[in-house]
């Protein structure tokens, strides 16, 4: 890893109060890296955290209003991408994870281990002063990602991670509101090998969540787009999954509607029933076929991946 760059992302909103202290705790040296630059995206922050981070040294990108952390995290990749970073390390601006982990978080790419790293606060148990309502909804969040990519993963969401170059380039996300789950079950998806980090974290009882302050809304927004992640790269499961839900709905009620025409020779009063098992069987027939056409469509969707993942890569490395 010799003459190999590492960028430390951090994004940001309104933490000119922290925000200059974290980066200037940022190890000045990084084993196997001649180059450390540091990254903030200044997410539309009305105080003076774009003051506070060029007096770190810190590179500086400005948002002209909040655009959400999925789109700092696209414009931190993007930039990563044009200077020919190694490695991209996201981690909060605020101070909660330990910023000497960083070698840690790294070391299973630098020894091609693992493709991408993401930490888990959850190794031992609930951390301190986590709320347990917040708790609880991470790992159920963590349990449909686990299902839906078909691999463990402990915590899904934490933001302190570690992207190889690779991954960088194979990355399209589509989400503006978090990328955290997306980027695991985008990269899990194109088989890349995810490395789970076991960190410390320290939760502040003042501080509020920039993304799940309202514990409704994040839930709502957080299971739209693993709704949505589903529904693309597993498309042929998807919509069979519905199709048979409603198939079985159609069976029941024709079912009940037949045992009651063969124990009375009528189907009176449950003739609309009848109707409507009928109407539920071929909407099940269309959501099969809707299945395997969805399933084609994916498959070319993949292979437009790869010819976007060629043309990216060799954009960003024909210098």
């Amino acid at each position: 890893m010799i003459s190999k760059k590492i960028i430390i992302y951090m994004p940001a909103l309104n933490e000119g109060l922290t925000i200059y202290e974290v980066l200037k705790s940022v190890p000045k040296t990084i084993q196997g890296f001649s180059h450390i630059e540091l990254l903030v995206i200044n997410d539309g922050s009305t105080d003076n955290t774009e003051q506070e981070s060029l007096k770190a040294e810190a590179t500086v990108i400005n948002h002209n209003c909040n655009k959400g952390v999925g789109n700092a995290f696209q414009t931190a990749v993007n930039y990563s991408l044009k200077v020919n970073a190694d490695i991209l390390v996201s981690i909060d601006s605020d101070g909660q994870f330990d910023i000497n982990q960083i070698e840690e978080m790294i070391l299973p790419i630098i020894r091609k281990e693992g493709d991408f790293c993401i930490g888990n606060r959850f190794n031992d148990s609930k951390p301190e002063k986590m709320p347990k309502i917040k708790y609880w909804g991470n790992r159920q969040i963590s349990r449909i990602v686990s299902f839906v990519g078909n691999t463990k993963i402990q915590d899904a969401s934490c933001g302190f991670r570690a992207y190889s170059r690779d991954c960088l380039l194979s990355l399209n996300l589509q989400g503006g509101f978090t990328y955290t789950h997306e980027t695991i079950l985008d990269l899990i998806d194109k088989g890349y090998r995810v490395i789970q980090v076991p960190v410390s974290v320290k939760y502040f009882e003042e501080r509020i969540s920039r993304i799940a302050n309202n514990l409704f809304k994040y839930a709502i927004n957080t299971s739209l787009i693993i709704f949505k992640c589903l529904k693309d790269y597993k498309p042929l499961q998807f919509f069979l999954f519905i199709a048979l839900f409603v198939l079985g709905l159609a069976f029941f009620m024709g079912g009940f509607v037949l045992i009651h025409w063969i124990s009375t020779g009528i189907i009176t009063p449950y003739k609309s029933l009848g109707i409507i098992a009928l109407s539920l069987s071929g909407m099940s027939l269309l959501l099969i076929t809707l299945a395997f056409v969805a399933d084609m469509l994916n498959r070319i969707r993949n292979n437009q991946e790869k010819i976007l993942y060629l043309i990216k890569k060799d954009y960003f490395e024909k210098d």
